[in-house]
C-alpha cells in the first residue's frame, strides 16, 4: 500500500490533531532512521500508523483484545496501552501490512520492551518527540536523539515513569523492563 493511500485512510479514520501528530512522528521517525541507519520507508510508514486504533472507545479496545488475545491483564486496565497491540492488528487484518518490523513498532510505541528493534525504538522516540510535543525537557531530548538514541530513550522512558508514578497510573512491566535495560547499557557503557 502505498502512503499517499495509508495517508488518506488515516486522515479519514482520525481527528485533525491525532492526524498532525501522526505526520509528526512520521517525518521525525524517518529523520531518526536515517541518521541511526534504520529502514526510512519503513520508520516512515510506522510513525504514521502508530496511532491507527487511538480513536477507538476503550470498549472496543478491549473487545478487540479479549478476541483475539492480543493483550496481557495490565493491558487491558488501560486504554492508553490498548491501542498499540489493537492498533498493530488492525494494520494487519484491515490494510494487509504484514511487515514483522512495522507492526512490532506499532505494538511496542506505549510500552517499549526490552530488546526491541531499532525500528521499534524509533517509533517508540519519535512519538515521545515530534514538534507537536511540549512537555518538560522534550527539546533537550529532541537534541540527544540525533546524537545518542540510547541515551535520549533512557530519558524518554525515565520521564515517562515518572509521570505515570506521579499520576498514580498503571505502569506496564515492559516498560519497567525497556528502562532495566536501557539502565544496564549505561552501566556497561553501551550508552
Amino acid at each position: 500500500m502505498n502512503m499517499a493511500k495509508v495517508r488518506k485512510i488515516l486522515k479519514n479514520n482520525t481527528g485533525k490533531d491525532l492526524y498532525q501528530h501522526s505526520l509528526g512522528v512520521e517525518k521525525t521517525a524517518f529523520s531518526l532512521a536515517l541518521k541511526h541507519g534504520a529502514d526510512s520507508k519503513k520508520a516512515s510508514k510506522a510513525g504514521l500508523l502508530h496511532d491507527y486504533a487511538k480513536n477507538f472507545s476503550f470498549e472496543e479496545l478491549r473487545s478487540i483484545a479479549l478476541e483475539n488475545d492480543l493483550a496481557d491483564e495490565v493491558a487491558l486496565q488501560e486504554p492508553a496501552l490498548l491501542h498499540a497491540p489493537v492498533g498493530a492488528w488492525l494494520l494487519e487484518t484491515e490494510l494487509g501490512i504484514t511487515d514483522k518490523e512495522i507492526l512490532e513498532a506499532v505494538r511496542m510505541h506505549t510500552t517499549g520492551a526490552a530488546g526491541m528493534s531499532l525500528l521499534a525504538k524509533i517509533v517508540y522516540l519519535a512519538d515521545f518527540i515530534e514538534p507537536g510535543r511540549t512537555h518538560a525537557g522534550v527539546k533537550k531530548i529532541r537534541k540527544t536523539a540525533f546524537s545518542d538514541l540510547e541515551k535520549a530513550l533512557l530519558c524518554a522512558v525515565g520521564f515517562t515513569l515518572g509521570r505515570l508514578l506521579d499520576r498514580k497510573k498503571i505502569i506496564h512491566p515492559n516498560s519497567v523492563f525497556f528502562y532495566n535495560s536501557l539502565v544496564s547499557k549505561t552501566r556497561s557503557g553501551d550508552i
